[in-house]
């Protein structure tokens, strides 16, 4: 008889294969702000052009941490949905986790100059995604996704309590389906001037389908009681529809985002690959091939990707300043092919040092503060 191949449980304590993820997401995000944002590709030969344009895709990477927050997030909710301190275990901890960094390089970024005013308010409160709606410059653009993050973690926590996991993933489809479609509206609204600029890749209503993707995840997972056949198909089944979807959006501007239907579905798209890519990734890393999505190096950074998600723009702007003050005349050099990649290699190692110092020594000091949450209050019975 053949030997019985076992398999670990979709579900554990501890699951490498998501670091990994959240390095992947990470490195696209840091490649695609060095080599392909705000970037004028016109003066590099062509093959340079291929190569640069090669980091698009990496914006999507906020994307893909969208889906893993909201599979993740979704299956803390579910697994302590019946704690007394439901609300005050999860808060406690998520504060302890997003604040001490988020606040801290807001400090940074005031004392740098690197922010306005109005910027650090909107950021402050958690609405920097929402700054142009009132005609404020993202002057530190990155800390969008953050704001976005953040209503979920207002919102979703108390959805989960309320309702039950059959009508959760009824809502969280529905969220799938019609984020496109606000998607759409905001870009055919902003046709008048440039739909590009106004907005609609950062407020939240337009971006819910990404937390929504990774929740759905979550919850047929448990559903299908861990089964890896069912959960299989559902993975095959995310790549099927994105390819679907790709096919039927590519003549509406889905490759250059700069028509409305092909800019609204890239998101789409992208959210439903990385909802296959998530599934796909927790199949492999509990069977024998678990190697394979268990690189140490992705797992390091995704170990410190909040870290380096929040500072690696501030340093490559540090470092375009550094060179602009000791030479001006190098600094016309940043734009070239080799000042490029010398920018990456000496600003993004620099990112990746801070990053790797700030986890070790600062946001550890707070995450060991977990264990410490504090006790439900009682509550009194009448006599």
């Amino acid at each position: 008889m053949g030997e019985v191949v076992r398999h670990e449980p979709l579900l554990r304590k501890e699951m490498p294969e998501l670091d990994t993820i959240r390095g992947l997401a990470i490195l696209g995000v840091i490649v695609y702000h060095a080599f392909y944002w705000s970037r004028d590709l016109s003066h590099f030969s062509p093959l340079q052009r291929i190569v640069l344009r090669a980091a698009a895709p990496g914006e999507f990477g906020v994307s893909l941490f969208f889906v893993l927050s909201g599979f993740l997030i979704t299956g803390l909710l579910l697994d302590s949905r019946d704690r007394p301190d439901y609300y005050r275990r999860f808060y406690f901890r998520r504060a302890l986790r997003i604040l001490p960094a988020y606040y801290g390089i807001l400090i940074v970024l005031l004392v740098a100059r690197e922010m306005s005013r109005s910027y650090l308010i909107m950021s402050l409160l958690y609405c920097s995604n929402l700054s142009l709606l009132f005609g404020i410059q993202m002057t530190y653009p990155v800390l969008w996704s953050l704001s976005v993050e953040e209503h979920f973690y207002l919102v979703w926590p108390a959805v989960v309590r309320r309702v039950a996991p059959r009508g959760l993933i009824v809502l969280a489809g529905a969220i799938i389906l019609f984020t496109p479609l606000l998607r759409l509206a905001c870009f055919y609204h902003g046709l008048p001037t440039h739909f590009s600029n106004s907005g609609c890749d950062y407020y939240t209503w337009n971006m819910a389908d990404g937390l929504a993707c990774g929740s759905v995840l979550s919850l047929l997972l448990r559903r299908m009681n861990g089964d890896r056949k069912k959960f299989g198909w559902l993975c095959l089944g995310s790549f099927i529809v994105a390819g679907f979807l790709s096919v039927v959006a590519l003549p509406f501007g889905l490759r250059t985002g700069m028509r409305p239907v092909g800019a609204a579905l890239q998101w789409t798209i992208s959210n439903v690959t990385f909802m296959g890519i998530l599934a796909l990734f927790l199949l492999v890393g509990t069977s024998r091939w678990k190697a394979l999505v268990t690189s140490k190096v992705l797992r390091f950074f995704g170990y410190i990707s909040y870290g380096l998600y929040l500072v690696h723009l501030l340093v490559y702007r540090l470092f375009d300043d550094l060179v602009r003050s000791v030479s001006p005349v190098y600094a016309t050099r940043l734009f070239t092919w080799d000042g490029i990649w010398l920018r990456f290699l000496i600003a993004g190692g620099a990112a990746v040092l801070l990053s790797y110092l700030s986890r070790r020594f600062f946001e550890e000091a707070f995450l060991r503060l977990k264990s410490k949450i504090p006790p439900p209050v009682p509550v009194a019975t009448p006599l």
